[in-house]
This record gives C-alpha cells, sequence and structure tokens, in this order.
C-alpha cells in the first residue's frame, strides 16, 4: 500500500488494541516519507500542559480551520496514520454498547488523515503529538455511531503530507466521508475493553455477546 514509504530502523511489533496517549505509527509531511511514531492525542504548541491531549485524540474535520488548537497544523503539520483496521462501540436496545471492528473488505491496510505537533516540555525535551480527524458517518458506519475517522484516499496520500504550509480550502476537500461500499464491520468479544489486552484476539469475529452494561443497569 505504501511502496515509497521507509519503515523506521528499529523493530516494529504489531498492535492490536492502541489507546489513547499510547503511540501511534504516523507519516508526518516533513518530506521523509518515513514512518515515525508520535503521541496519540495533539498537545498544542501553545499548551501550558501535557494533559490536554488527553481531550484532544480526535479533532471534528468540520471545525479545523476555525479553532486554534488545529488551524494552524492544518496548514503546515499533517501526517496520514496507517491501520489495518479501527473499533467503536455500538449501542444497543436495552442499554450498552457492543464492540465492533471496521475495516477494508479487501483487508488491506489505509491510512487516517491527522495532524500533528511538536510540544516543548518543560526539561526541554520535544514531544511529539498527533490526533486522529474524525467525519460524518457513511452508511456502514451510521447504525454503529455518529462520527467516523476520515479515511484519506490513496490518491491523495501525498498532497495530504507535502511538506510546507497550505490554505485549508486547498486541504479541506480531501476529508470526504470514505465510500461505505469498501468497508465492512463486524463485532468482537470484550477483550478489547481492556487497554492491557493487545494481542490477535481482539479483532477475532465473536458469536453471540452480551452486550457490556453499566453499574446501575
Amino acid at each position: 500500500m505504501f511502496p515509497w514509504i521507509r519503515l523506521p530502523a528499529m523493530p516494529v511489533r504489531s498492535r492490536y488494541n492502541i489507546a489513547p496517549s499510547q503511540e501511534i505509527a504516523v507519516v508526518p509531511n516533513d518530506g521523509k516519507h518515513q514512518i515515525d511514531f508520535y503521541r496519540w492525542g495533539l498537545v498544542p504548541f501553545w499548551a501550558k500542559e501535557a494533559s490536554i491531549g488527553n481531550k484532544m485524540i480526535n479533532a471534528r474535520m468540520e471545525t479545523l480551520a476555525e479553532k486554534s488548537a488545529y488551524r494552524a497544523a492544518l496548514r503546515s503539520r499533517r501526517c496520514l496514520i496507517p491501520a489495518d483496521g479501527f473499533y467503536e462501540w455500538k449501542k444497543v436496545n436495552g442499554g450498552g454498547k457492543i464492540p465492533m471492528y471496521i475495516g477494508m473488505k479487501s483487508h488491506q491496510p489505509f491510512a487516517f488523515a491527522g495532524l500533528w505537533e511538536k510540544w516543548r516540555a518543560a526539561d526541554g525535551a520535544d514531544v511529539r503529538t498527533c490526533t486522529i480527524i474524525t467525519g460524518p458517518p457513511n452508511e456502514l458506519m451510521r447504525p454503529i455511531h455518529d462520527r467516523m475517522p476520515v479515511i484519506v484516499r490513496p490518491e491523495d496520500y501525498r498532497r495530504w503530507i507535502e511538506p510546507g504550509q497550505r490554505e485549508a480550502q486547498e486541504m479541506l476537500p480531501m476529508l470526504g466521508t470514505y465510500p461505505a461500499g469498501e468497508m465492512e464491520a463486524f463485532a468482537v468479544g470484550t477483550k478489547v475493553n481492556s487497554p492491557a489486552i493487545d494481542s490477535p484476539e481482539c479483532m477475532e469475529p465473536a458469536g453471540v455477546i452480551e452486550p457490556e452494561r453499566g453499574l446501575f443497569d
């Protein structure tokens, strides 16, 4: 899928359940076309505390050009976030949620649209972080959730991570809703509910599973 992307020098292990605040693979628009690893949860360069990143794991495409946390990054610091699937939790009648795995029917990897930042910590260290852009759901995702990650079309990969500054009106048209017909979704077991579990079992199709319920359901 990414024949022009360079792999990192260090060995990379497969991940099956990545949680916010952990490092995820990104291809930043620095002109190197190389996979790197940034913390998931954007920390704007002007932030006083890194903890703000816990609230900025996703960025709504509708307000990217307006919000101060994303405006500059949309112009200058864009990235691709490679993946071969993602999870979302579907609400069910009677309460509770069922974890769903969403990916391509072709089982091929793809890339989310993302933004990245470099934040200077109190000790002088540079901390690189990122966020995943979200948009309205397609027909596949609509019964599952009212938002979905923005998936970049392969023909737009290079344009999205071109180095340099670009105006919002040039970049936003690339953030359309990905065709539902190319995607699939199925229920998985509840192991994925625990960030401590990161194994292939997280994405195995489940049979009949009971939805998780809250304490007072």
